[in-house]
């Protein structure tokens, strides 16, 4: 009886063993690309927080050559200051693109103003926010790949049941909903 007892303790205890071992491997990878995700997030917080530092030196330039158009600059900086208290993706989200719709029409009022086109300050401003919307890309672009990898391993079996007993959640990506909103400001140099 002995015998069969400590075969079963063994088994028991090996069983174990493996079950600790999966779900520390598992719970591992999880960390792992949570905090690739969350350090992802933090890039396009980055390039955010750079977009929105441009906005009123824009806005102030164009300013002084549109008067008129002031609906467009208080809706600009109201956009702007939606997007930095923007907390979470989805509320980021919204509030970027209505921003960038704005400041595609703000492009667009300074084509009716060759001297602003043509002003030095104007020209710079326009090269640093074309930069930023390119580093903005890029941000984007890794970190849906952290968040699809993330997801993944939260859908995939049988880390999906580390991640439920953890209380780990998939993570929504960082997207312009349709076809019509993906287009960058227009930035003519």
């Amino acid at each position: 009886m002995t015998l069969k007892n400590n075969t079963m303790t063994i088994l028991i205890t090996a069983l174990a063993v493996l079950f600790g071992g999966v779900f520390l491997y598992f719970y591992n990878r999880l960390v792992k690309l949570d905090n690739l995700a969350r350090e992802a997030w933090s890039g396009i917080d980055v390039q955010l927080r750079k977009r929105h530092d441009l906005i009123p030196l824009l806005v102030n330039t164009v300013q002084g050559y549109a008067r008129h158009e002031r609906q467009l600059f208080d809706a600009i900086t109201s956009l702007r200051t939606r997007g930095m208290s923007a907390t979470g993706v989805r509320e980021s989200e919204k509030a970027e693109v209505e921003l960038s719709k704005a400041l595609g029409k703000l492009f667009v009022v300074v084509e009716n103003y060759p001297e602003l086109k043509a002003s030095q300050n104007f020209l710079e401003l326009q090269r640093d926010i074309s930069r930023i919307e390119n580093d903005l890309q890029k941000a984007r672009r890794y970190y849906n790949g952290t968040v699809r990898n993330y997801n993944i391993i939260i859908e995939q079996f049988p880390s999906s049941l580390v991640a439920r007993i953890t209380g780990r959640r998939s993570r929504d990506f960082f997207d312009i909903q349709n076809e019509s909103e993906r287009n960058v400001p227009g930035v003519n140099l």
